[in-house]
């Protein structure tokens, strides 16, 4: 065992630590490397070795690995073995220290006219004068208030058009009500379709509920009908997940004709959809939504996470019928139980007020200059849309996305690599930028000019040139 001294090392690593083995396998193998014990292209041992040297079991080797290659540490060929990556010591991205700015959250930039924070401590103690503290700081009726739903209808009417407040609920977050219409149109081992390059959280409901994800190619327009059609041809989903309007990460909105065409292909094939609507409200003149054309195949979720701020925790959902809306409530109710009654309070005096509306125009014209800032520093080709909070930045041909993000971390800007979205298939030379998590427009344009600075730097390719 000589040839691997460092399995020794992941030996202690690992009887030390309190975290899963797997974590902390991954966690080692990536500090021999930062330590210089594994140089890139050296070959690891076989797994199994492994496993025999540190007393563990293969699975448990194999799902470290698995997250090692996540973090764009090693390669894999079958047949060959698997290998330090060329640029590995760059490229743990997460873990290489705290960014100047991070650029990797989605969020809503904070307004600073309405001034938010004053705006909070006064509407809050508003709401403890007049309203009952014991009622505030019990637990909720899941799903909301009439009254609430009643705001929950009206501030998704533009998008959806009118619909009965006993087919609208109101959920702690988007990603509860969407696990909630997950779980409850699927069992585990079903197929869900959804975009090739998609949002993680919906591989985060996936994984829990062992669901199998199918990715579907887009375009300029989002998911391309006929792939949707193959892939369901093919494989048979259960159901197919979307985000229609600005995805994420590539910005695509579909077109109204495209809405229509995906419906059509959902109609062929039995097949529910469960539509992620976070920024459609962020846009002066939306398109509808595909609950808004098909009210009977689609469950449509809009969190006011990206619209207003995520710490209100409320997301609103439209769903077919009653029967459903009983159903996705329940899912709800096991899932997360309930909103927050303080936090309830404070959305529901927001919407009756008009400040809901106040904050999103401010938040709206906050995100356009942003995006202005964004062209102006990064030039074309890069994937935008100028109501949206970010850009899907294309790579030059020198940076693979793992590699680019790690560099960037090292220079005190984070983004997320496309690896983080790629469902199947190989991850696109692109990276996410979230214009939102920067403090200011100030800020952001210093931090932009950063990443122009990495993009056009060229890294040493390494082996790359080696026959």
């Amino acid at each position: 065992m000589s040839a691997y001294p460092y399995l020794a090392h992941w030996k202690e690593d690992i009887s030390r630590s309190p975290n899963a083995i797997y974590m902390t396998l991954a966690d080692a193998l990536a500090l021999s490397i930062r330590k210089g014990d594994l140089r890139e292209g050296d070959r690891l041992p076989p797994q199994r070795t492994i496993a025999e040297y540190l007393g563990t079991n293969l699975t448990t080797v194999t799902r470290a690995l698995t997250e090692a290659r996540r973090r764009g540490l090693i390669d894999a060929t079958v047949g060959r073995g698997t290998f330090v990556r060329v640029g590995a010591g760059e490229s743990h991205w997460r873990h290489t220290g705290p960014a100047v700015v991070d650029l990797t959250m989605n969020l809503p930039p904070i307004p600073q006219d309405p001034p938010l924070q004053r705006l909070i401590q006064s509407d809050i103690a508003a709401i403890l004068k007049q309203q009952d503290l014991n009622s505030l700081m019990s637990y909720r009726v899941t799903g909301g208030t009439l009254e609430e739903r009643q705001l929950g209808a009206k501030w998704i009417a533009p998008v959806i058009g009118q619909r009965r407040t006993d087919e609208i609920l109101v959920s702690p977050g988007a990603q509860s009500a969407l696990a909630a219409i997950v779980s409850t149109h699927t069992q585990p081992g079903d197929i869900i379709v959804t975009d090739r390059i998609a949002y993680p959280g919906i591989r985060t409901i996936a994984a829990q509920f062992d669901l199998i994800l199918a990715g579907v190619d887009s375009d300029a327009e989002g998911m391309m009908p006929d792939q949707l059609d193959r892939v369901c041809a093919e494989h048979h989903p259960r159901l197919l997940y979307c985000i229609p309007t600005i995805h994420n990460p590539t910005t695509a909105t579909m077109s109204l004709q495209r809405r229509r065409d995906i419906l059509a292909v959902a109609q062929r094939h039995h097949l529910h959809i469960a539509e992620d609507d976070p920024y459609s409200l962020l846009m002066d003149n939306p398109l509808p939504a595909l609950a808004a054309l098909d009210h009977s195949r689609v469950s449509y979720v809009a969190t006011l996470a990206k619209t207003l701020s995520p710490g209100l925790r409320t997301a609103y959902v439209a769903l077919p019928n009653t029967d459903m809306t009983r159903r996705v409530t329940a899912a709800i109710r096991a899932i997360a139980l309930t909103n927050a009654g303080l936090l309830s309070a404070l959305t529901a005096r927001w919407m009756q007020t008009e400040q809901a509306h106040t904050i999103l125009h401010a938040i709206q014209k906050e995100l356009r200059l942003r995006q202005s800032i964004a062209r102006k520093v990064l030039g074309e080709g890069h994937c935008m849309n100028p109501d949206g909070p970010h850009v899907w930045l294309k790579l030059p041909d020198w940076w693979g996305s793992a590699d680019f993000v790690a560099y960037a971390r090292r220079r005190g800007l984070a983004l997320v690599p496309s690896t983080v979205f790629t469902i199947n298939g190989e991850p696109p030379q692109r990276a996410r930028i979230a214009l939102g998590s920067a403090p200011d427009a100030a800020s952001l344009e210093e931090s932009l000019h950063g990443v122009m600075s990495v993009l056009q730097h060229k890294r040493s390719p390494g082996f790359a040139d080696i026959v």
